[in-house]
């Protein structure tokens, strides 16, 4: 089984706060996080930059609870995108949004979501747990996103600082389970205080108060976030970002004991076998 992993940490200015973070996520016994840096064309205009390098956040990674690994670190980009002109970043290919272990996308409007699943090259779709939703979920987007190996968020931090935001956390997330039954689905923290953040096993039980089963609550932080983490690997590779924009390509992915890799058909039927980098591992 693939280990704990909490793809929603805060990136902030205060690095002895994300230590903090990191050291108990390491505690509870995650075995992965992702640093996420969001943003929000609606505030201000804001510029995609290059992620900050783990190494040079963190002299130093604790080791994981039960284990005698390091914590894993991420990147992760989280863009709010509340007008149809905010997605033709993602579509482009900017070469600082490849440089991200994972995508993620906040749509703000249901028009938005549909496009997020449908159209965007991207690895989550955030599901807005403080507030009631603006639109209904619908099937055929949400289905188009699991074929492409999308996966939504659910925070769960929200439900447990506030009563209301409690309320539709769990509304939120029981309307989303009746559309996509279970599968997809992953649950982060977005804790930005170590008090904040809960053991797995104990989030694998509030899954359970979101509409999922056992099984697909204790997936939603381990095995469907690994699986998150090897879609944003595969966009996150130059040549596998090519690769996929050119239909004329036919192309697979394969998993060996050495490690992932890419397998296509070149023009006059030449197979093509490479190893793709994965930060993951």
């Amino acid at each position: 089984m693939a280990g704990f992993s909490d793809l929603n940490i805060p990136q902030g200015p205060d690095k002895k706060s994300m230590q903090g973070l990191l050291e108990t996520a390491a505690h509870l016994g995650y075995s992965a996080v992702a640093l996420n840096h969001v943003i929000d064309f609606k505030e201000k205009k804001q510029e995609i930059i290059k992620p900050v390098s783990p190494s040079e956040l963190f002299p130093s990674l604790p080791v994981v609870q039960g284990t005698s690994k390091r914590i894993k670190v991420l990147t992760r980009l989280t863009l709010v995108i509340s007008d149809p002109s905010h997605c033709n970043l993602l579509r482009s290919t900017s070469p600082n949004i490849r440089l991200y272990d994972i995508i993620a996308v906040f749509p703000k409007t249901e028009k938005l979501f549909h496009i997020a699943c449908t159209t965007l090259d991207v690895d989550l779709v955030c599901i807005n747990v403080t507030e009631k939703l603006p639109f209904y979920f619908r099937r055929p987007p949400v289905n188009v996103a699991i074929d492409r190996g999308i996966y939504f968020e659910l925070l769960y931090t929200p439900a447990i600082k506030d009563s209301t935001m409690r309320r539709y956390t769990i509304s939120n997330a029981i309307s989303l389970m009746q559309i996509c039954k279970g599968k997809n689905i992953v649950v982060s923290s977005a804790a930005e205080r170590p008090l904040e953040l809960r053991g797995p096993y104990d989030v694998a039980n509030l899954g359970l108060l979101f509409g999922l089963s056992e099984g697909e609550a204790k997936a939603a932080v381990s095995t469907n976030c690994r699986a998150a983490m090897l879609h944003g690997a595969f966009s996150a590779s130059q040549n596998i970002w090519e690769l996929r924009k050119n239909r004329k390509v036919l192309l697979c992915f394969t998993s060996t004991e050495t490690g992932l890799w890419a397998l296509w058909m070149q023009p006059k039927w030449m197979l093509c076998f490479r190893e793709v980098p994965v930060s993951c591992e």
